[in-house]
């Protein structure tokens, strides 16, 4: 329900931020500490490189990372790596999250963000609880934010992209 709520106050643009300065390095850094034993207990290799700074809410960002990151590490594969990559660019910074693992049919991926959307049966996993709106919060927020979010996936890799305006 606090779900529902927080996408329904993102469509009708009553997320408003507080805006402070975030080191992205330093959030993701954070992140993969707590996400550390299950990448250790699934046997995936966790790799994080480069720095940005962006403008926006430390708590909703947090947890927009946070949702691409645990959904990485569900579908990769043990021996699998995920990397999380920041980059500064004239437009502004950019977070990618990319996880090794089965691609994502091209047909299903303008769908991803949208809400309750489960993509094909290959990367759905019953033991873990969900109702499918991780992506659609993840999109909000970052919306909420100035920015965007995609998607892409081929040959065994699957990259999300938060696109963050310049700070």
């Amino acid at each position: 329900v606090s779900d529902m709520l927080l996408l329904a106050k993102a469509e009708h643009g009553l997320l408003l931020p507080r805006a402070e300065q975030i080191a992205l390095a330093d959030e993701v850094g954070a992140l993969l500490d707590f996400y550390e034993a299950l990448a250790e207990e699934k046997a995936i290799r966790v790799q994080q490189a480069g720095s940005g700074y962006i403008r926006g809410d430390r708590l909703m960002l947090r947890r927009a990372i946070s949702n691409l990151i645990s959904n990485a590490l569900r579908h990769t594969p043990a021996g699998g790596l995920v990397a999380i990559g920041i980059e500064c660019l004239p437009t502004g910074v950019e977070l990618h999250v990319t996880n090794t693992g089965a691609t994502i049919d091209p047909e299903l991926l303008p769908r991803l963000f949208d809400r309750f959307f489960r993509a094909d049966k290959a990367r759905t996993h019953p033991e873990t609880e969900g109702a499918g709106l991780g992506l659609a919060i993840t999109r909000a927020i970052v919306q909420a934010h100035g920015g965007s979010a995609s998607v892409s996936s081929a040959d065994g890799r699957t990259r999300f992209t938060l696109s963050f305006p310049p700070a």
